[in-house]
């Protein structure tokens, strides 16, 4: 992958046809008139060609009274209801496209309702409730402002492990200083790497283009072709369609989520189990018919590049269907006493391992009952992920260096120098930018802030002020190259295990201070990913820069707010939330359970005697060296084939962690991912361009509005009651034995003993 221009480039010169060079009217029609000192261009990036249009009309009014209202509602209510569903079995992440569509009618309704009188009419500070029709510029900026309360603040784990699995004392005011401080941290690399990964055409961030599609079909006039529908009649379908299916697999057929059909057949057999359960094993022949199951963890594959499909499909089936058998079957680690698949923490002889007997008071490490108690054990695939992680983490350094580090240093070069430009940057240069001191500012300002909580508050936090600076460091070196993988590729590498490494290392014993150091070394390289997506829908959409920043930073406040008292309210008002043994709880949190389990292995307990000298698995740490070398390895075949392109499609960031999200992923979550991947970016793209261009994008955005407004629906009109249903077709336990330990002698309640 010579350069970001030439990755693309020779992707799509494989699957597609050549780059189009029209010029798209706001209707979407090509337009081939234009003056002779005008000329006709768009996007090298065929797919943003094929998406965005090449025209701006600044005329439009911006920030506006619907955008403030419709905005701070959208992102309340999805804050709220993303932190409902997290602690649940199957979170439900309800996504910025919901608001998208649902604030449509109402901005409509409210241009034809609101007076249109002008308040201190010839006053500088002059406005009007109703400025004329609802446009599109207005629903971007409350899409952002709805964004800043998808899917889930990080921080939340932190406050939910210290009350509910340890037990300890965290107080609100603190909770909040650490889920403002971890979310606005961010701004401050999102700004210093604005003109990398924004502004640059091959940074192309393809999963705006599912919004960019949606704001066409929702905005622009398009006339029914014979014998066929307009895209928003086509959203409309399979809105319906979404809609209406949801209430099976969410609450009639449940099993729906995974169709684990080995386990029918092979009712009685642990290995059969193993292999085919799609929740707890391997998941051959498993496959979910639900599209939470689909994009619940790896986002829609509807917007994945196909090279990048392909790569995560790859890394699965060799981690998953290679090493992982190999690795149990030898029993590597004592594997065979545990599950083969689990995220669980056991001692030697198979047992859930009793972590409250190794705190001590003062909630450090107590090291002669640790003793006492004995080494801790992971599944064989836990353990694996944890030397992927490590591997993906060089991985993506070494693939950066190699395949980006010359543009990076010309773009650093040019950075104060007048630059070429695309379309899009062009339209946008005639916009104020945000100067980069403001993002200095918060950035030094949440910093000081960190300081001083981590400091002050030091009882519950635990972090030194040194260990907010290192944080800080670990971010700002990582998010350039995590950034670029993410705009080509729609993956993004995470820091979480490399944090926990060195702080567990530097620091052992403290499991908050573990958690916090964390949270500020990954979560704010994860939010200024965010951001910078955001600047770039802003920036295919023509937004003011500084009207995006305001309506950025005011959301991100009002929902790491939201979130923070929802979660409060859900621990102190459900009873077991977390740790309810029943099989009918609903209240199991997944996610939470693994971030506490992490704390406990690089926190509690320390990397060094688990990873290190002390521990078992050091071997693990070699996967450092090996993801260092992988890049380097397909970097030196393309030189050596220059001519194969097909070379320059494998990224080993990619596809070395490409099993990063599991768990709490399942195996049934990446089979039907990979396979839906593949019929719409690789089938539908290359034999259908025409359709896959009209459709694709709106398509991806029905199926998540419509399964999010019936999830609600459903909890609202069901879940509040507690009303069920209890039958076979609701049983998620499809594969009771795929959790079973096969050596010899270990008992787990439910299972058969070998002898």
């Amino acid at each position: 992958m010579e350069e970001e221009t030439s990755i693309l480039h020779h992707h799509d010169h494989d699957i597609t046809t050549p780059l189009l060079t029209t010029k798209l009217d706001p209707n979407g029609a090509s337009s081939s008139t234009r003056s002779d000192n005008e000329p006709e261009e768009n996007s090298p990036i065929p797919q943003v060609a094929l998406t965005v249009p090449t025209t701006d009309d600044s005329s439009l009014p911006v920030l506006t009274f619907r955008m403030w209202f419709l905005g701070t509602v959208s992102c309340i209510l999805l804050s709220f209801l993303n932190q409902f569903f997290w602690y649940r079995t199957e979170p439900l992440t309800i996504t910025a496209i919901s608001a998208q569509i649902a604030v449509v009618p109402l901005g409509q309704l409210m241009a034809a309702k609101l007076t249109d009188r002008v308040f201190f009419r010839g006053q500088r500070w002059e406005f009007t409730l109703n400025p004329g029709p609802f446009n599109v510029k207005e629903h971007v900026l409350i899409t952002i402002f709805a964004n800043s309360g998808a899917g889930t603040v990080y921080a939340i784990h932190v406050v939910t492990a210290v009350k509910v699995f340890y037990k300890k004392n965290i107080t609100f005011f603190v909770s909040l200083i650490v889920v403002i401080t971890t979310q606005v941290l961010g701004f401050g690399w999102a700004g210093i790497f604005r003109r990398f990964l924004v502004e640059p055409a091959a940074m192309w961030w393809p999963a705006n283009l599912v919004q960019v599609s949606l704001f066409r079909a929702l905005h622009e006039k398009e006339e029914r072709p014979k014998g066929g529908v307009t895209r928003t009649q086509f959203f409309v379908i399979a809105f319906i369609c979404s809609f209406a299916y949801y209430v099976f697999p969410g609450y009639l057929i449940q099993m729906l989520t995974s169709l684990s059909w080995i386990c029918w057949i092979f009712p009685k057999s642990v290995l059969a189990q193993q292999l085919g359960s799609g929740l707890s094993g391997l998941g051959i022949g498993a496959i979910g018919l639900d599209w939470s199951t689909v994009s619940s963890y790896l986002g829609s594959p509807l917007a994945s590049p196909w090279f990048a499909t392909a790569n995560v499909a790859v890394g699965f089936v060799f981690i998953m269907y290679v090493v992982t058998p190999i690795a149990y079957w030898c029993n590597v680690y004592k594997a065979k006493s545990f599950p083969i698949f689990s995220s669980g923490l056991f001692t030697d002889h198979g047992q859930t391992y009793n972590i409250s007997s190794i705190v001590d008071s003062n909630f450090h490490l107590d090291i002669a009952s640790y003793d006492k108690e004995g080494p801790l054990y992971l599944s064989t695939f836990f353990a694996m992920t944890y030397g992927i992680g490590f591997a993906a983490l060089t991985a993506t350094i070494m693939h950066v260096a190699l395949f980006h580090g010359r543009e990076i240093w010309e773009q650093s070069r040019s950075s104060f120098k007048e630059k070429t430009m695309d379309i899009h940057t062009k339209l946008m240069s005639k916009y104020k930018q945000v100067p980069e001191w403001w993002f200095w500012c918060i950035l030094v300002t949440n910093i000081i802030l960190t300081i001083f909580a981590c400091e002050y508050y030091n009882d519950q936090l635990q972090l030194p002020w040194w260990g907010v600076i290192l944080a800080c460091a670990i971010a700002i070196v990582f998010t350039l190259p995590i950034g670029i993988i993410t705009a080509i590729t729609n993956q993004t590498p995470g820091l979480n295990i490399i944090t926990e490494y060195i702080i567990g290392y530097i620091y052992p014993g403290y499991p908050v201070a573990n958690m916090c150091f964390k949270v500020y070394g990954y979560i704010s390289m994860s939010q200024a990913i965010t951001f910078l997506q955001d600047f770039k829908l802003g920036h295919y959409m023509k937004i003011p820069p500084r009207t995006m920043f305001m309506a950025q930073i005011v959301g991100t406040f009002i929902a790491g707010i939201v979130y923070l008292t929802t979660a409060w309210w859900l621990m102190e008002t459900i009873p077991d939330i977390c740790e309810s043994t029943s099989s009918n709880s609903v209240w199991t949190c997944p996610g939470d359970h693994v971030f506490y389990d992490a704390s406990v292995i690089w926190g509690l307990i320390g990397p060094r005697r688990i990873f290190g000298d002390l521990g078992t698995y050091a071997m693990v740490n070699w996967f450092f060296l090996g993801g260092a070398l992988a890049p380097v390895l397909v970097w030196l075949a393309h030189k050596a084939f220059p001519n194969k392109e097909w070379i320059t499609l494998i990224n080993m960031p990619v596809l070395i962690g490409a099993t990063g999200n599991m768990p709490p992923a399942t195996a049934v979550n990446y089979t039907t991912w990979i396979i839906v991947g593949f019929l719409s970016g690789y089938v539908w793209y290359r034999y259908r361009q025409k359709s896959w261009q009209r459709f694709n994008y709106v398509l991806s955005g029905a199926l998540d509005a419509g399964l999010a407004f019936m999830g609600v629906l459903l909890y609202l009109s069901l879940g509040l009651e507690d009303i069920k249903l209890n039958w076979w077709g609701n049983d998620l336990n499809e594969c009771p034995y795929a959790s079973c330990p096969t050596a010899k002698g270990i008992a787990k309640e439910g299972c058969p003993v070998v002898y």
